[in-house]
């Protein structure tokens, strides 16, 4: 199964490694539409990843800690992680990380976009992807937070 821009990935659900889990956290948080959101979500559980995604927006740098709280609870509803301090640990520090990533040039814009969120087995990737600037000259930004947390 391909799941990330039409590039070759191994075939084998129990060998993604964290770049291919990148990737696919990357591709959803750009996904343009919910229905194609929801398509691309399903062929990635078919191929053994499982993925959530939110959207995001409103002032950056006051809003980091409800951020950081949305990505938890859309992958606890996903069943990407479960309930217990170790996954909403990894979470939240792949999130702030994420956040961290862009936050330099947010500081006193709003801005509006998507966390994506992306597991499979220990890798855990999440993506947050922004426009943020003001009226119509907004500047793009991406941030990326990967984390292990261990198998169950």
């Amino acid at each position: 199964m391909k799941i990330c821009y039409d590039a070759c990935m191994n075939n084998d659900k129990s060998k993604y490694d964290s770049v291919d889990v990148a990737r696919a956290a990357i591709r959803l948080a750009v996904t343009p539409s919910r229905e194609a959101e929801e398509k691309y979500i399903a062929s990635l559980n078919d191929a053994g990843v499982k993925a959530a995604a939110v959207d995001i927006g409103g002032d950056i740098t006051g809003s980091i800690h409800l951020i950081i709280e949305r990505a938890i609870i859309a992958s606890r509803k996903a069943g990407i992680t479960k309930e217990n301090h170790v996954q909403d640990g990894a979470i939240a520090g792949a999130a702030r990380e994420a956040v961290a990533q862009i936050a330099e040039k947010a500081i006193g814009l709003n801005g509006g976009g998507k966390i994506a969120i992306s597991r499979s087995g220990e890798h855990l990737t999440v993506c947050v992807f922004m426009s943020i600037g003001l009226l119509h000259l907004n500047d793009v930004v991406i941030g990326l937070g990967h984390r292990s947390v261990p198998i169950e």
